[in-house]
């Protein structure tokens, strides 16, 4: 997975902007009073708990839902008025794929290049980089249901952008998708946006979190972080020990209630604790450990990973909203 890159900005504005929107059902407020921008070209990374608001606004985004109030704009058409327009100057894949499984390779290129217009010389272009990108050259008249993950993955990738727009929206992309997979797929996502094309996605996956641009953080329908990966994790500000320990979940217990443990949780097969102050956590924490019969291999100072800033960022922020 390629490394962050500068942001590619073109001179006519903002791929996506949006000012104080919102979303409500009834009294429900989905969305609440968002505001960002998105450059050109830019790999923006949209993330938050279940529940945080994400998938609302970016069904407004996509024309499929009007705000309740506030404005927007996608690819330069107005997110209220303008929805048919922003539906054929945008690229969508969702975590389902977005094929017809009993449709040939060649079979779902053409269902989605009639959908987005694209015919004639155009067509066959497009049609040749979408089998050279995906590595499909033998598969054409296979089903798609019957492709392997990873190629359903990037011929799923490869309608979207049929049409060559300049904003593509993926939904949580790679989803059981192997390591191996979804590094090739952050490589062709990196190729796009090389290319100039804005590229919107949700994970869940911190390493892809790490390779977007910028990152907004959604929970409780407010936008509550904006920022590079690297500008997170700098404006932390916490202190976090890694714990080592044949007994984590007996660490956990015993941590529980400790005046120097701001919060305890497991990472890996370790612990990662948010401490009020370290010097003093080091000295009195292992004494707590083995008074309550739990050893420690190791207890070492860390910088916190981008999903430790997330979680501290996400509990200042009332703490994500329970199922």
């Amino acid at each position: 997975m390629k490394a962050s890159a500068a942001i590619g900005v073109r001179a006519s504005g903002p791929a996506v902007e949006v000012h104080e929107l919102s979303k409500r059902f009834g009294d429900f407020v989905a969305v609440d009073r968002v505001s960002f921008t998105v450059a050109p070209g830019e790999v923006f990374g949209f993330l938050g708990p279940n529940g945080a608001g994400k998938t609302t606004t970016i069904k407004m985004l996509n024309g499929l839902l009007a705000p309740s109030s506030g404005s927007g704009r996608v690819a330069g058409f107005d997110i209220a008025t303008q929805r048919t327009s922003i539906k054929s100057a945008i690229g969508y894949m969702s975590q389902l794929f977005s094929l017809y499984g009993d449709l040939t390779v060649d079979e779902n290129i053409g269902f989605f290049a009639g959908l987005y217009g694209v015919g004639g010389a155009r067509l066959a272009a497009r049609r040749a980089w979408v089998i050279e990108m995906a590595g499909l050259a033998g598969q054409r008249d296979r089903p798609a249901g019957e492709l392997a993950l990873g190629w359903k993955q990037r011929l799923a990738l490869g309608c979207a952008v049929l049409h060559e727009p300049p904003i593509l929206f993926l939904d949580e992309p790679t989803s059981g998708v192997d390591p191996i997979s979804r590094r090739r797929f952050w490589d062709l996502i990196y190729d796009l946006a090389e290319g100039g094309t804005t590229v919107f996605v949700t994970t869940h996956y911190m390493e892809e979190a790490e390779a977007c641009h910028r990152l907004a953080l959604m929970n409780r329908g407010r936008l509550i972080a904006l920022d590079t990966p690297a500008g997170l994790r700098a404006a932390a500000g916490e202190q976090l020990l890694e714990l080592q320990t044949p007994d984590a979940i007996g660490a956990l217990a015993a941590l529980d209630g400790a005046p120097e443990v701001v919060r305890a949780g497991l990472f890996g097969r370790d612990l990662h604790v948010t401490v009020v102050d370290r010097d003093a956590a080091l000295a009195a924490l292992p004494l707590r450990l083995a008074a309550r019969g739990v050893a420690v291999s190791r207890l070492r100072e860390i910088p916190p990973s981008l999903e430790d800033v997330f979680i501290s960022i996400v509990q200042a922020a009332g703490g994500a909203v329970e199922d």
